[in-house]
């Protein structure tokens, strides 16, 4: 994850513009430029070495950088696009973005599975010893769970009920499990779905004991961890589960994108909001006031729920990929910086 600096200093060999130089310029620039880039001494210190003044070294620092007596690389893994992650960051306001290549056999393919895995080396970053890290449903996070290798010792809560209560095992509440796991934390999964047929039954379990104390962390969750749906078939956790009825009648309100059962529309306003009396989820304010939130989510059918959620202000960084990430770029105006978090809506 992290982009390493590669220094390469060369003498004789530096290419014809550096020929112009005399042997002893070179020399000397060449021993300077390594005290500096490779040996971290200071421009005084160097000064001081070679009985010149500062603004000496600092012009002969430069003339070797013209003249590709030095030449200085930033790698980072393959995997990584660095240009469009900072130029992600940048647009949205983001505090961190993560572009990965989209495989090519995956480009259409919502979340590849290897966003998971770069998320997980984020949350690595992000995760300090006794923060409260809270996971949502979703595919993206559960590949992120299975990739997690490290992380600081931290209490695991989990923030929305599950897809299908018989498949928790597999699901969400195994993601909480092998991220407490990892960290040697405690974990709070909820053993429940995510959407209740009406609001009294999901009212009824949040005050079961065991959901009513994953419900209790959730304000002081630090570092969280969501998926975002698009409004369709098979992409949307919260699509899939509701009748055509209800689908049509979202719809007809422009709902474009969920995250956690909460619907957005391409603006980013959230929407429909009766529908999360009847889902057991963390509330959108509770999720605004988490200092970290991470949205892993790529691929080019979710490009615009990409920029809906990210418009509404509730997510400071994503993972995402280059197809993503390619769409992000160019979608409609210029969005407001997302670190100012802010509802939308209102208050």
């Amino acid at each position: 994850m992290n982009s390493s600096e590669e220094i390469a200093v060369s003498g004789m060999s530096a290419g014809r513009s550096a020929m112009r130089m005399g042997p002893a310029e070179l020399v000397q620039a060449a021993a300077m430029a390594r005290r500096f880039y490779l040996e971290g001494k200071s421009k005084i210190q160097i000064a001081e070495e070679f009985g010149v003044s500062r603004f000496k070294v600092a012009r002969v620092l430069e003339t070797a950088l013209e003249r590709d007596l030095v030449r200085i690389e930033i790698r980072v893994p393959a995997e990584l696009d660095a240009e469009r992650s900072d130029a992600l960051r940048a647009r949205y306001g983001l505090r961190h973005a993560v572009v990965v290549e989209s495989p090519a056999e995956a480009q259409e393919s919502p979340d590849p599975e290897n966003l998971g895995e770069v998320a997980a080396d984020l949350l690595g970053e992000l995760v300090n010893e006794g923060d409260v890290l809270g996971l949502a449903w979703g595919r993206s996070t559960i590949h992120m769970a299975a990739a997690l290798d490290r992380l600081p010792p931290c209490t695991v809560v989990q923030l929305t009920g599950v897809y299908d209560a018989g498949t928790a095992e597999r699901g969400s509440v195994e993601a909480v499990r092998r991220a407490a796991q990892v960290s040697g934390g405690d974990a709070h999964p909820i053993y429940a779905p995510m959407l209740l047929p009406d609001a009294a039954t999901a009212a009824a379990l949040r005050n079961q004991t065991g959901i009513a104390r994953a419900f209790e962390y959730f304000d002081k969750v630090t570092v969280a961890c969501v998926s975002i749906g698009s409004w369709e078939a098979g992409i949307s956790t919260v699509h899939d589960m509701l009748t055509e009825e209800e689908r049509a009648h979202y719809a007809t309100l422009g709902v474009a994108a969920e995250m956690s059962a909460h619907l957005f529309d391409v603006e980013g306003r959230r929407v429909g909001r009766d529908l999360g009396e009847r889902c057991i989820t963390v509330e959108a304010d509770r999720l605004r006031r988490i200092p970290e939130v991470v949205a892993i989510a790529g691929g080019q059918r979710k490009g615009a729920a990409i920029d809906a959620v990210l418009r509404s202000g509730l997510v400071t960084s994503l993972v995402t990929d280059t197809s993503a990430a390619d769409y992000l770029m160019t979608a409609g105006t210029t969005p407001r910086p997302a670190l100012n978090r802010a509802d939308p809506d209102g208050p």
